[in-house]
């Protein structure tokens, strides 16, 4: 059994971890946590998970959340002190706590008595002192913590019950690689929209594309898609309404060749989405497609009630031409993961494109009934998630 630790957006990465693992071995036990029962979770494949770990325990609820974490505290003690006492080598320690708000003094304090325990027995150790009641991903990461047998990390996650599930780390979200496949890359531009590589790769295993597979980006833009499917070898096609996007790909991928030794097949071209017409081949090999559409215009400020009708027209109408193009071209057994335009109010709540409502009519279902919005707090102009597989087209009356 494995812990996961969930990003900014928790349904988005329970909705990732379901698709890679199964709905049936995934509980969500909090908003920041999940268990997930399987053999082997690597952090490396996944974009919504920020760290994971090996469940060791699971403490029941005490009369008090203090009673609780001093008996966590006495467990991990006890465990750690006799795994460690013998080690030869220097170690790293981390804590983190993930539940409501706890003093970060109260976790540090489990480490100070395994720190003074092991100096008994001759074994140093070094404390990651705990600013926060959790170690943010980038100490847990820069510090190697859970890579290495001397590199520990305890995580401590309060389910909705008051238990506390007790985990050993596997590792923390690699953001310099995040940071090197975006901001590395020899292409980018921001005029366009940039795809996180990050949420390339949740939207990836949201399709359930594996090694060998075949998906199409059919807005591809630099190619972060495409590059994000090479680095789990799964082949790609690309294409774009812009010459110059498609140059961008090209140099990309090479880079992504170069940087990464990756040796998968893809293929970039120019075309128009709504009306790009699928060789024999590529409708033969295309399982999957994953893509971030046509967007609409970036605002820096909730639009007027009237520029907002006539951005969500012309995007719904170019979305919905897109989806109508292609779903005579492509396999009965592809799987659609796409990007699409939400559009957040001063007062937090979306205004939808009205496609998503009539999904049925241009030949889809949705087979993920959830609301995955990716965005930030000030952002206008949010991603939509949305899963679809080809339908039987409903009639009008």
């Amino acid at each position: 059994m494995f812990i996961a630790i969930l990003g900014r957006q928790p349904e988005i990465s329970i909705a990732e971890l379901e698709a890679v693992y199964g709905a049936q071995n995934v509980q969500k036990i909090s908003n920041q946590a999940a268990t997930v029962n399987c053999d082997n979770l690597s952090i490396d494949n996944l974009g919504g998970t920020i760290k994971c770990g090996q469940v060791i325990t699971k403490i029941k609820s005490q009369k008090s959340d203090r009673n609780t974490l001093l008996q966590a505290s006495k467990i991990i003690v006890e465990k750690y002190t006799k795994k460690l006492s013998n080690s030869q080598k220097k170690i790293t320690l981390g804590i983190s706590f993930y539940g409501n708000k706890t003093d970060p003094r109260n976790v540090q304090k489990i480490g100070i008595i395994l720190k003074n325990n092991l100096k008994k027995s001759g074994v140093s150790l070094r404390l990651i002192p705990n600013k926060t009641a959790a170690l943010s991903t980038a100490t847990s990461h820069n510090n190697k913590l859970g890579r290495s047998e001397a590199k520990i990390e305890i995580i401590i996650a309060k389910n909705v019950y008051g238990d506390l599930i007790i985990a050993e780390s596997r590792g923390a979200q690699n953001i310099n690689s995040y940071t090197q496949r975006d901001r590395g890359r020899p292409k980018r531009d921001a005029f366009v929209g940039m795809l996180p590589p990050k949420l390339a790769q949740i939207m990836i295993n949201l399709s359930g594309a594996k090694p060998n597979d075949y998906l199409w980006d059919p807005f591809c833009g630099t190619g972060t898609v495409l590059q994000e499917a090479a680095l789990i070898g799964v082949n790609a096609y690309g294409s774009d309404l812009s010459d110059k996007m498609i140059s961008y790909t090209t140099e990309n991928m090479s880079w992504v060749e170069k940087t990464f030794s990756t040796n998968t097949f893809w293929q970039a071209h120019q075309a128009d989405a709504t009306s790009v017409k699928l060789t024999g081949e590529q409708k033969e090999r295309i399982s999957r497609i994953v893509c971030e559409t046509y967007l609409g215009q970036p605002f820096s400020a909730p639009p007027s009630p009237e520029k907002l009708h006539e951005v969500v027209g012309n995007c719904n109408h170019i979305i919905s031409d897109f989806l109508q193009n292609i779903r005579s071209q492509i396999r009965p057994d592809t799987t659609l993961c796409i990007a699409v335009p939400a559009w957040q109010n001063r007062e937090g709540k979306f205004t939808h494109l009205p496609l998503i409502k009539n999904l049925k009519k241009l030949g889809y279902q949705q087979i993920i009934d959830k609301n995955l919005l990716y965005y930030r707090e000030d952002q206008v102009v949010a991603r939509e998630i949305l899963v679809l597989k080809p339908a039987d087209i409903a009639k009008t009356a």
